[in-house]
């Protein structure tokens, strides 16, 4: 039985331009929270209070996005033969975690506003929220052009840009309050920044938990995966294929052929270099065996379709 492995390096990481977003946003946005909960305080806003909060959270998300990004870039070690890039998917599902804490902090202060309400200053809350769309809109585009390829990434920017979103509604909150004297509005405006956050913040955590449980990354079709495997020249059988995410921009692939020639040096590299182009996925490693000595690929087989086993992804090359 000949085995052959084909390793396709291609790392991916935050570009050194995100060093300077992620900078820049923690700056602006730790001085934008001490001016907002101050005034907040001042002007007796639960709704100032409560975004000031959820931008701190969100100003932590980015710390430790910052730090989580550095640390996948250390080298592979004997104990962490993976290097340290999982972590970047760890800090993924945590910034979705900060999110919801942060909603249970706002509804439970807001239904204490609601039972008594409490006199505000409808002026500061829109000047000081106004302020925040500006801050928090631009700290948004510094992560723009990365969120299609890093979940990090694309936590910053949805976070940033959910944080815009309500500054702007604090905003008309406070126009209101000063035009009506709606002082109800503030605790009422808490609640919809509760719900929002838990809206925006659910593909978040549901894209989080799914890498961390080893999941196929979500852009990633594994059946077209199966099929371009099983299709391919000599190949009779595929089984033990995994897909799984060692960070949250880079994919791993590793999966048994039965091939009887055995296979080439050519076939592994040209297989991996496509799934790379095709499917994304950076590292792939592939196992040839001569012949199914094992019987996995003897099962019940309808059309040429693959059956599942635990554990196993078994897949015929149609004839």
């Amino acid at each position: 039985m000949a085995h052959d492995h084909c390793h396709n390096h291609d790392p991916h990481h935050a570009p050194d331009d995100f060093n300077r977003a992620f900078a820049i946003g923690i700056v602006l946005n730790l001085l934008f929270v001490g001016v907002e909960a101050g005034y907040g305080l001042l002007a007796d806003s639960l709704a100032l209070v409560a975004d000031a909060g959820h931008n701190l959270s969100d100003v932590m998300t980015l710390i430790i996005a910052w730090a989580a990004i550095a640390v996948a870039k250390r080298a592979a070690t004997a104990r962490h033969t993976y290097g340290f890039k999982k972590g970047t998917i760890l800090v993924s599902l945590g910034s979705a975690l900060f999110l919801y804490a942060a909603i249970g902090v706002i509804i439970w202060e807001a239904v204490g506003r609601l039972r008594s309400p409490v006199p505000v200053h409808g002026m500061t809350i829109t000047v000081v929220a106004a302020i925040g769309v500006v801050i928090n809109t631009v700290t948004a585009l510094l992560f723009m052009a990365g969120r299609k390829k890093d979940l990090n990434l694309k936590a910053a920017f949805l976070h940033m840009a959910a944080d815009a979103v309500v500054s702007a509604g604090v905003v008309v909150s406070g126009l209101i309050i000063t035009a009506t004297g709606w002082n109800i509005l503030d605790p009422i405006l808490s609640v919809v920044i509760a719900l929002f956050i838990l809206v925006a913040g659910w593909g978040l955590l549901k894209d989080s938990l799914h890498l961390t449980m080893a999941g196929v990354p979500p852009h990633i079709d594994a059946e077209k995966v199966l099929q371009y495997l099983t299709a391919l020249p000599e190949v009779q059988c595929v089984h033990d294929l995994h897909i799984w995410a060692t960070s949250t921009t880079e994919n791993v692939l590793t999966a048994h052929l039965i091939m009887q020639s055995g296979g080439s040096d050519v076939f592994l590299h040209e297989t991996a270099e496509y799934l790379r182009h095709h499917f994304d996925i950076h590292h792939t490693t592939l196992q040839i065996e001569r012949s199914d000595s094992d019987g996995v690929c003897h099962t019940e087989q309808a059309n040429g379709q693959g059956k599942c086993w635990p554990g196993r992804q078994v897949s015929m090359q149609q004839r």
